[in-house]
């Protein structure tokens, strides 16, 4: 036996012993409550954070407590635009950021103190080649949420708020790493797996006067289970903020956390102006609601340079029970690097 043929042999048997042992999952963040993820164009076009708007028809993804006081009987759907950008496989596996560039975001459904939803979490789909042409990785993951959140205030004491939002997540990741051995790509490892948890947001609201008060911690208490891997948690985060409301300003302050030893703290701030354009019969009681508004914001880690700043504007037209909503997000006001979220919504 030649030496070639032995080193060959000696390689498939590696390789071979190698895939026997179970791949390490790729995925190496569960930290899905960024402010970047927000489903709400009203709330990323006022610095990326809702904590006290209960007109906002996404207003239960970032504090159920709203719910306490929603009138709202209506159903919205949410879409993002982003311009290409090639995300890699380091970029992916940290799955927060991992969402495809134009899709579908987020579909709610609210009944006054009620919220159901569906969100697309996560979805990505990698398969690329190393420069040298000699490994390559395929990497497929999709995780689905379904909420539900509820809001309740004492009737003795109107001014206190408090919400709760109980997910149900799912997912599915195919993973495969493989290495060219001759004219032959050899198989490295390689995952099917699935992933099923829950998880609970918690949140509080207390108005006094124009000004509302409002806190959510996220994923408070968390777990998913993979089927042959370790149960993981989601990252908790919290919030903190204000709102204060005139008949036609509005002006948010908030502060973003993760909870742990290394937190990564983001700041906000937003302001939105409201035409209202409504008019009403003389002949009878019936009236048409006609909205118009403007938004803007900014938000980051230490507002230390434009560059580490990210900027956001947006509007919105509200027509009887018509609802039309969008936003950009960009850092250091690169427009071209804008990401554009549209919302359309229908009253009941």
């Amino acid at each position: 036996m030649n030496k070639s043929l032995s080193l060959f042999l000696l390689t498939i048997l590696f390789v071979t012993v190698l895939g026997a042992q179970q791949t390490p999952l790729p995925i190496t963040s569960y930290d899905y409550a960024i402010p970047e993820n927000n489903v709400s164009p009203i709330a990323m076009a006022m610095g990326a954070i809702n904590l006290s708007n209960v007109d906002d028809p996404y207003a239960a993804y970032t504090n159920p407590a709203l719910l306490a006081y929603g009138e709202l009987n209506s159903f919205s759907t949410s879409f993002r635009l982003r311009n290409s950008a090639e995300i890699n496989f380091w970029e992916a596996a940290n799955i927060s950021n991992a969402l495809k560039d134009k899709q579908f975001k987020y579909f709610v459904v609210n009944a006054k103190q009620a919220s159901f939803s569906y969100q697309p979490v996560a979805g990505v789909h990698l398969s690329e080649f190393s420069p040298d042409g000699y490994t390559s990785r395929y990497y497929d993951y999709q995780l689905d949420k379904l909420q539900i959140s509820l809001g309740a205030k004492d009737q003795k004491f109107e001014k206190l708020g408090a919400g709760i939002s109980l997910k149900y997540l799912s997912g599915r990741l195919v993973y495969l790493t493989e290495r060219k051995v001759g004219n032959t790509m050899v198989r490295e490892g390689f995952i099917d797996d699935k992933i099923k948890g829950f998880s609970t947001d918690l949140g509080f609201t207390f108005k006094q006067g124009n000004v509302t008060y409002a806190g959510t911690a996220y994923d408070i208490v968390s777990r998913m289970w993979w089927e042959n891997y370790d149960a993981v948690s989601i990252k908790r985060r919290m919030a903190l903020g204000m709102g204060w409301d005139s008949e036609s300003s509005h002006f948010v302050l908030g502060v973003q956390s993760r909870i742990s030893s290394n937190p990564e703290t983001t700041y906000h701030l937003g302001y939105g102006y409201t035409w209202d354009f409504g008019t009403s019969s003389t002949t009878s009681e019936t009236s048409t609601k006609q909205t118009m508004d403007i938004r803007a914001g900014v938000y980051s880690k230490n507002f230390y340079g434009t560059g580490n700043i990210n900027y956001t504007l947006g509007g919105g037209y509200n027509y009887h029970n018509i609802r039309f909503d969008f936003s950009l997000n960009n850092t250091a006001m690169k427009l071209s690097d804008s990401e554009y979220l549209f919302s359309l919504g229908l009253g009941i």
